[in-house]
């Protein structure tokens, strides 16, 4: 029987391409819902390709604003809805992409521009589904707060693999400072790290920038998403 790989992370909004590679390669994916909201991180905001007023290709922050307290979790973090954020990032999307050869692929996030929501968590994991369906990814979700594991960092991790059945844990380049491989090794299970690399692809504008949500590459590639990573 096929070691069951399990791999982790906090819900973004409209992640990039590396994120969604983490969960094609793994059986379950564990959404960290029940740790500390990072403001301005990728939880709440992501990268998408505009230009300067000059022509120049550039970065364009696309924002959830939200309402939080220092130390609240993601799951509690509620968006602010005084303020049009759904409108904003939609017609940044049209200013900057309506020449894009799938153009088009902005009606399936329509959910994401027309839905009522309190909290944060539920823009993420819409934009998240959204990707999964174009991306072809039919890995298993799992909440950590389904799982009611009191543990921290690699304790966390282990146990969270331990409940799931997982032999494999597959991690990001980006823990390999911090992660306490050993503590995998001491409960059977192996530590893989995860080895991504940005495709390079017809991207509007003159420079390439890698890295952006994956709704860059969406817009531009379309149907042929199924098939990058």
């Amino acid at each position: 029987m096929k070691d069951i790989v399990v791999s982790a992370h906090q819900p973004q909004y409209m992640p990039y391409l590396g994120y969604l590679h983490k969960m094609k390669n793994s059986d379950v994916f564990v959404i960290l819902d029940d740790v500390q909201f990072k403001k301005n991180e990728w939880q709440n905001r992501n990268r998408v390709k505009g230009k300067t007023p000059t022509g120049e290709d550039t970065i364009i922050w696309l924002t959830v604003p939200v309402i939080h307290n220092f130390g609240m979790l993601i799951k509690d973090v509620k968006v602010r809805n005084d303020l049009p954020w759904q409108r904003k990032h939609k017609n940044t999307l049209i200013t900057y992409y309506s020449k894009a050869p799938n153009f088009h692929f902005i009606e399936k996030f329509n959910k994401i521009w027309e839905g009522q929501y309190q909290f944060l968590i539920d823009v993420n994991m819409d934009s998240i589904r959204i990707l999964m369906d174009i991306f072809d990814i039919k890995t298993k979700i799992v909440f950590s707060s389904e799982l009611k594991i009191n543990q921290a960092k690699t304790d966390r991790l282990v146990a969270i693999c331990k409940e799931l059945g997982a032999k494999i844990y597959l991690s990001g380049q980006g823990a390999y400072d911090y992660l306490e491989v050993d503590k995998f090794k001491r409960e059977g299970i192996e530590v893989v790290w995860q080895d991504f690399k940005c495709p390079v692809y017809p991207q509007l504008g003159k420079t390439f920038i890698p890295n952006l949500s994956s709704i860059d590459i969406v817009l531009v590639k379309g149907e042929e998403c199924k098939n990058i990573i």
